[in-house]
């Protein structure tokens, strides 16, 4: 079986464009909420398909190497990824299978359900049967959309963050705004000076540093 690093291979697949984005510049995508199974079987070959939500390279190296080392006795162990708001990361791999023929038929599904931070694993025990080259993209294609069905999708948001700086006496003002314009605090510290690390989504961004920058005294970093 091929190592992660030299069998993974990078697939020009056009990406598809959800209605209303502008080419990746959306501050929202599609991933999954939890990881999800499918079952694909052709002429006695089998292919178990398993999808994973996923956020770095790290994480889907781990999770092939272990399906790998589990499913040892399998004839293809084939996988596909995306990663990233911008969805520009992505690789594919056959694992053995002719050229083409697994990993991009199942980076094919995760582009036409415009999904990303995803890794799809697609296990083959041979059935004895030769599937040829437009059966396998078939099959691979169908037990990857297996896993994709199986799947609860999600829709997150791309945040932005900035920390404020500010004199006590100007807390109420602050708060009045942040309170108005709801983004998450994720850390504050309280005494003469003030500081707040503060996150919202992005399109919201610019709005927030504006009304906070009209504020006289408030000091905004990011």
């Amino acid at each position: 079986m091929n190592s992660f690093n030299s069998s993974s291979q990078s697939v020009s697949t056009p990406l598809p464009t959800r209605e209303g984005q502008g080419g990746g510049s959306s501050d929202s995508f599609l991933t999954l909420a939890a990881p999800s199974t499918g079952t694909y079987t052709e002429k006695r070959s089998k292919f178990l398909a398993f999808a994973f939500p996923v956020s770095t390279v790290d994480e889907v190296k781990e999770l092939v190497d272990e399906y790998a080392k589990k499913y040892y006795d399998a004839r293809h162990v084939c996988y596909a990824y995306m990663l990233g708001h911008e969805r520009k990361e992505f690789r594919a791999n056959d694992n053995g299978e002719p050229s083409g023929t697994a990993g991009k038929p199942i980076l094919g599904q995760i582009n036409s359900n415009e999904l990303t931070d995803i890794l799809i694993i697609v296990v083959r025990y041979f059935g004895g049967v030769k599937l040829g080259t437009s059966g396998l993209i078939q099959a691979y294609k169908a037990a990857a959309a297996e896993a994709i069905a199986a799947a609860q999708i999600i829709e997150k948001t791309v945040d932005a963050r900035i920390t404020i700086s500010f004199e006590y006496l100007l807390m109420n003002q602050v708060m009045r705004i942040i309170k108005e314009e709801a983004p998450d605090i994720l850390s504050q510290t309280f005494d003469n000076n003030c500081e707040m690390l503060l996150s919202i989504r992005a399109s919201q961004m610019p709005r927030l540093r504006q009304r906070l920058e009209q504020v006289r005294g408030v000091t905004v970093d990011n």
